[in-house]
C-alpha cells in the first residue's frame, strides 16, 4: 500500500504530466498564435495610417485661389469702386490711377448694384489687396491687378456650346409656354424676330405649336449662361407650317439670315408692326367718327399699336431718317424715307433715338412708346405713305425680300437636310 507521502508524490507526478501535456499543446499553438498576432498587428497598423489628401487646386479668372485669401461679395447700394477698395486698404493714389488710366477697358463709374466681385488678398501678415475682379455679366469680367505692375484687362469665363431642342403647344401665350419650359425671354424674342413678317404673336391661336433646335452656352461646362442662337425652327400658325433655317450668306460680316425650306427669305420689305407683342387699338379708317367730337367724321390715317410706356419702337424697314422732332398733336415723332415709293412715320414717342440723316436698319430701335401730343393712352401711331399718300399698310401688296441667291442654293439644301429631319422628329410635349 502506498503511503500518504507516495500518494502525494503520485498526485504531483500526475499533475506534472498534465502540465507537461498542456505545455506541449501550448508550444504547438505558439507558431499559429504568432502568425495570427502578426496578421492582426498588420491590420491595426494599416488602419491607423493616415494618408494626406492632395489639396484641391482652385483656378478662377486665371488666378490660383489657393495662393490668396479670397473674399467674394456683391456691389451694394451706395458702393463705388473707390469705396470698396478703400475698405481693403488700397490707397487713394492707386484707386485714382486705375480710374483714369484704364477707363477705356473698365469704367469704374459703371459698376452696378447686385453685381458680384472678388477680392484677392495676400496670405502674409500684411493681408494686402492684390487683385480686384468685377463680373460684368455671367461670362464677361474685368480684372484690376493692383500689384506693382498695376494693370487692367477684360476676360471671359470658359464657355461650352451645346445643341438642344424644344417644342410646345400654345394654350395661352408664347411667353407663358417658354416660361413653363424654362426657355427664357430671349428665346421668345428670337422666335418673334424670325417670324415677325409672317406671324402676329399677339394673336396666336390655341393649338398653334412650335419646334426649335438651338444652341445654349454653359460656363465651365455646367452653369447655364443663356441662349447662343437658333439653328432651325418650325412654327405652325392657324394650321400653316412655317419652317426657318439659320444660314449665313454674308461670310465677311458673318451676318446670318433665316430662309424657309424653299430658300425664300422669311423677311419681308416691311415688318407687320413697329412694336413687338402689341395689339392694334385703332386701325386706319377714313370714315372714323368719335362721340367726343359729336360723331363728326375724323379720318384716322394711321394704325395705333397700344404698348406700355418705354416699349422700344422699331423701324419697319431699312431707310434714312427724314424727320425727327416734336410738333403739335404728333408729339415726339420720327419719319423714315425707305425709297422713292415708301415712307413711314412713328408718333407720340416718349423719347426719340434716331436723328435726321441716320441710316436705320429694319428692326432697329428708333425711339420708345410714350404719350406726347394728342393721345389718350400709351401707344405708337404708325403711318404709312405710298407715293406720297397715306395708306393702310395692311392692304398693300408689299414686295418680299429677295430669295437666297442661286449660287448658294445647292449648299443651302445640303445644309438644311439633316436639320429638317431633326425638326420633323421632335415630338410635342
Amino acid at each position: 500500500m502506498d503511503s500518504p507521502r507516495n500518494k502525494g508524490l503520485g498526485n504531483k507526478c500526475l499533475a506534472s504530466k498534465k502540465n507537461t501535456a498542456k505545455l506541449k499543446k501550448l508550444i504547438y499553438f505558439i507558431p499559429i498564435l504568432c502568425v495570427l498576432l502578426a496578421c492582426n498587428e498588420g491590420v491595426n497598423v494599416d488602419a491607423q495610417v493616415i494618408t494626406e489628401e492632395t489639396p484641391v487646386i482652385i483656378v478662377e479668372y486665371g488666378y490660383r485661389f489657393n495662393d490668396f485669401e479670397v473674399v467674394k461679395d456683391t456691389v451694394r447700394s451706395g458702393d463705388t469702386f473707390g469705396a470698396i477698395l478703400s475698405r481693403y486698404g488700397v490707397s487713394n493714389k492707386k484707386i485714382y490711377e486705375v480710374a483714369t488710366r484704364f477707363k477705356d477697358s473698365f469704367d469704374v463709374r459703371k459698376i452696378i448694384v447686385g453685381k458680384p466681385y472678388v477680392i484677392l488678398n495676400s496670405k502674409d501678415s500684411l493681408n494686402s489687396t492684390q487683385v480686384f475682379i468685377y463680373e460684368k455679366n455671367k461670362i464677361d469680367y474685368a480684372v484690376v491687378d493692383l500689384t506693382d505692375s498695376l494693370r487692367c484687362y477684360n476676360g471671359k469665363k470658359p464657355i461650352t456650346i451645346r445643341e438642344r431642342f424644344a417644342s410646345g403647344v400654345i394654350t395661352s401665350s408664347l411667353s407663358e409656354i417658354m416660361s413653363e419650359q424654362k426657355l427664357g425671354a430671349n428665346m421668345t424674342d428670337q422666335l418673334a424676330t424670325i417670324y415677325a413678317w409672317t406671324v402676329n404673336f399677339f394673336r396666336l391661336q390655341k393649338g398653334d405649336r412650335f419646334k426649335v433646335v438651338y444652341t445654349e452656352r454653359f460656363i465651365n461646362d455646367t452653369i447655364p449662361a443663356g441662349l447662343e442662337g437658333i439653328k432651325a425652327a418650325y412654327f405652325e400658325h392657324r394650321g400653316k407650317p412655317l419652317y426657318s433655317f439659320n444660314y449665313t450668306v454674308d461670310t465677311v460680316n458673318a451676318i446670318p439670315d433665316f430662309f424657309d425650306e424653299k430658300a425664300d427669305n422669311l423677311r419681308r420689305a416691311f415688318l407687320t408692326s413697329p412694336v413687338t407683342f402689341s395689339r392694334i387699338s385703332s386701325r386706319y379708317n377714313l370714315n372714323r367718327r368719335i362721340k367726343y367730337y359729336g360723331y363728326k367724321r375724323r379720318p384716322h390715317r394711321g394704325t395705333d399699336f397700344a404698348a406700355p410706356i418705354g416699349t422700344p419702337i422699331l423701324a419697319t424697314a431699312d431707310g434714312v431718317v427724314s424727320k425727327s422732332e416734336r410738333r403739335g398733336g404728333n408729339g415726339n415723332y420720327v419719319k423714315i424715307r425707305h425709297n422713292s415709293t415708301y415712307d413711314t412715320q412713328y408718333l407720340h414717342m416718349k423719347r426719340r433715338k434716331a436723328r435726321v440723316g441716320d441710316f436705320v436698319r429694319q428692326g432697329e430701335v428708333i425711339g420708345w412708346v410714350g404719350m406726347t401730343g394728342n393721345t389718350g393712352g400709351p401707344h405708337v401711331c404708325y403711318r404709312f405713305w405710298k407715293n406720297g399718300t397715306e395708306v393702310d399698310p395692311f392692304k398693300q401688296d408689299l414686295p418680299p425680300s429677295k430669295p437666297l441667291p442661286e449660287k448658294y442654293q445647292e449648299d443651302y439644301f445640303d445644309y438644311i437636310l439633316p436639320l429638317r429631319e431633326q425638326i420633323d422628329c421632335i415630338s410635342y410635349p
